[in-house]
């Protein structure tokens, strides 16, 4: 049976700088704006950041997210927080309507409008759960730049209220533990990229090592020093970034399980001791919830 290709799998990108941000910035005046952009599969915007918080949400399609010590996959049913100042790079895994909320910080304040001593949890990147709610509140904010038309009072009014209901569901909104830490060894870097690209390409952590021109031994460590796990605990989560790619697309668990070198039982008793649910729950999407 040929070896199905990776949902992530290493293709040739198509580079675009940062779609505009600087016509979406948030005030006091609109402290949440909306904005969308229809994203092309293998399409990739350069790291940038910006002074205002982000949070990333695909309606349609899959995308993913690096910083600098972390990668994060973006399906449908889930949303990325992004603090203010951290520099992040978006790959498009398959073709996304990527919805982007941009959220006004006030000067040393992190969070959707939240307690003082809520905000460190916020002051670094959060996968959240989507609700119905939400996700219909995101569809709902007006998605216009600056300049192309100025907001009647009632729009103004109408954005402000969306805008309160949306900082209220991401104060209630689950974090996932689903991000994939990455390290500073440059070795190590090249390894982990290759495994986010194709996990399935290698069956053990010796053949990975021997790609990147390192013995077994120095990767095991560099593993434990910089990223205080195993190879194994770490490659789950990279597994389960894929399952979440592929169940965007609403494959059986079973196609996924084994698309991933699982058997239908071991990937669920996976995902089950991993995230505390089972596999189904995991990807469900978001309308059959």
């Amino acid at each position: 049976m040929p070896k199905p290709a990776s949902a992530l799998r290493s293709r040739e990108l198509s580079y675009v700088g940062p779609l505009t941000p600087h016509l979406y910035a948030p005030s006091r005046t609109r402290p949440v704006r909306a904005k969308l952009h229809h994203l092309r599969a293998d399409t990739q915007v350069v790291p940038h950041r910006h002074p205002w918080a982000q949070l990333a949400i695909s309606t349609t399609g899959v995308t993913r997210l690096t910083v600098a010590r972390g990668s994060y996959i973006v399906p449908p049913s889930r949303a990325l927080w992004i603090p203010p100042g951290v520099e992040h790079a978006v790959t498009v895994v398959e073709d996304a309507d990527l919805r982007t909320l941009y959220l006004h910080q006030p000067e040393g304040q992190c969070g959707p409008n939240v307690p003082p001593q809520e905000q460190a949890r916020w002051r670094t990147c959060r996968v959240l759960e989507v609700s119905a709610l939400l996700r219909a509140l995101v569809l709902e904010m007006d998605t216009r730049p600056d300049g192309q038309a100025d907001l009647t009072p009632a729009e103004l009014a109408r954005e402000r209220l969306l805008g309160a209901l949306v900082l209220d569901e991401l104060r209630r909104a689950a974090a996932v533990p689903l991000g994939v830490d990455l390290p500073r060894d440059k070795r190590l870097r090249q390894l982990c990229e290759a495994v986010l690209a194709d996990p399935t390409r290698h069956a053990t952590l010796a053949d990975w090592a021997r790609d990147c021109g390192a013995s077994l031994r120095t990767v095991a460590r560099l593993f434990r020093d910089e990223l205080g796990t195993t190879f194994t605990r770490w490659r789950q989560q990279v597994v389960l970034a894929h399952a979440l790619a592929r169940g965007a697309t609403r494959r059986p668990v079973g196609h996924i399980a084994a698309e991933l070198g699982y058997s239908p039982s071991a990937f669920s008793a996976m995902v089950r001791r991993t995230m505390g649910c089972s596999a189904r729950e995991l990807l469900a999407s978001p309308r059959s919830r």
